[in-house]
């Protein structure tokens, strides 16, 4: 079972106004319910980005739902990284997908951009994948924007082969397909899990 302490202070704020110290330490820990509320803000604020690459649909799709959150969170599928006032600034959520550990979402936000923090949250994924004997992470994204597939590259990330791509991630590539999604423009890619 996941454990996580409770939030002991809350943004007054929306999240997109969020400002915190630069030199506050960052943590990873398990997502409560009283986090999801604010995953969302997070989700859609760090999607902005993809304006300034002319993907304008990519930058309005809709966020992960409150009760699409609140699952992976039930299932211990959801960390979120936060701040030293333990304010969530990122967060991640994982399917299993065909044995393998499947990032479904990563997002910061991006006032905290650019600082390690989606690194700092695959890699406790990686720890926790090893944890259950899971031996790789997998993922699907935008082959060439560079906050996606370079940016995974390097994290340690390959492209994976069409041979390679399981019945469980094909399924996914053809529901995002169905969304409107350029197959062309998506690659899956894999990482073997590195903890001990």
């Amino acid at each position: 079972m996941a454990l996580s302490k409770p939030v002991t202070w809350r943004v007054p704020a929306p999240v997109a106004s969020l400002v915190v110290n630069p030199d506050s330490t960052t943590q990873v820990r398990a997502a409560t319910e009283d986090d999801l509320g604010l995953l969302p803000a997070i989700q859609l604020a760090a999607g902005a980005a993809f304006r300034a690459v002319g993907m304008a649909a990519a930058a309005d799709s809709e966020p992960l739902s409150v009760p699409a959150l609140a699952a992976y969170q039930e299932a211990g599928h959801a960390w979120v990284a936060a701040t030293d006032h333990d304010v969530p600034i990122g967060f991640i959520v994982v399917d299993v997908i065909d044995d393998h550990a499947h990032i479904e979402q990563v997002s910061v936000h991006p006032d905290h951009a650019r600082r390690g923090i989606g690194g700092l949250l695959i890699n406790y994924v990686d720890r926790w994948a090893a944890g259950q004997g899971i031996d790789a992470l997998t993922l699907s994204t935008y082959r060439a924007v560079p906050w996606n597939g370079p940016y995974y590259a390097r994290l340690g990330f390959r492209d994976m082969a069409p041979a390679e791509i399981t019945a469980g991630l094909a399924a996914l590539l053809n529901d995002e397909v169905e969304h409107g999604i350029d197959p062309d423009a998506r690659v899956c890619m894999y990482r073997a899990t590195t903890a001990p």
